[in-house]
């Protein structure tokens, strides 16, 4: 886990997923983790956003398909796509992409390296995942596609919200 520091209301963890479009897995990512924050009283403590390395979305809300699947499981997906940039590397606290590529894209951004112990891949956080695990697109997948993202991502924020709570300070 990057940075051993407390989080308290005065310095909240800020948390960023990346994807391609940030239309699809990330919004879905930050729907979830603001969700199960605000199930445990915790908003005072995160600041959560979601974002794409590509600008082919910027302004579009999520995907429909990833709202459906969010909506029957009680989920809001609020966000509207913005591009990552670097000024967000020095931002956040965590940056969680959601594949190789993105990964890639974002360490790209950090020309000398300063903050590469901030990125990680999503997955890393998923119990049920192997190494180097990624979120697949599923833009493509159809409605089990979205679903099957769904549950890595909600394993995932549950299983990374467990462990940074850990670290509140009230």
């Amino acid at each position: 886990m990057p940075d051993s520091n407390r989080i308290t209301k005065e310095n909240p963890y800020k948390i960023v997923f990346v994807c391609l479009g940030n239309i699809c897995r990330s919004p879905t990512a930050e729907g979830v983790m603001q969700h199960l924050v605000n199930e445990r009283g915790l908003q005072s403590y995160f600041y959560i956003d979601s974002a794409g390395t590509s600008a082919y979305h910027i302004g579009e809300p999520a995907n429909s398909k990833a709202q459906k699947v969010a909506n029957e499981r009680g989920f809001e997906l609020k966000s509207r796509a913005r591009r990552f940039e670097s000024e967000d590397l020095y931002e956040f606290d965590l940056i969680l992409a959601m594949d190789r590529e993105n990964y890639q894209n974002i360490l790209a951004l950090d020309g000398n390296g300063s903050y590469s112990d901030k990125v990680k891949l999503m997955r890393e956080f998923d119990p049920k995942a192997g190494n180097n695990a990624e979120v697949p697109d599923p833009y493509y997948g159809g409605m089990d596609g979205f679903n099957n993202v769904f549950d890595m991502v909600q394993r995932s924020c549950e299983n990374l919200l467990d462990e940074l709570e850990e670290r509140i300070e009230k």
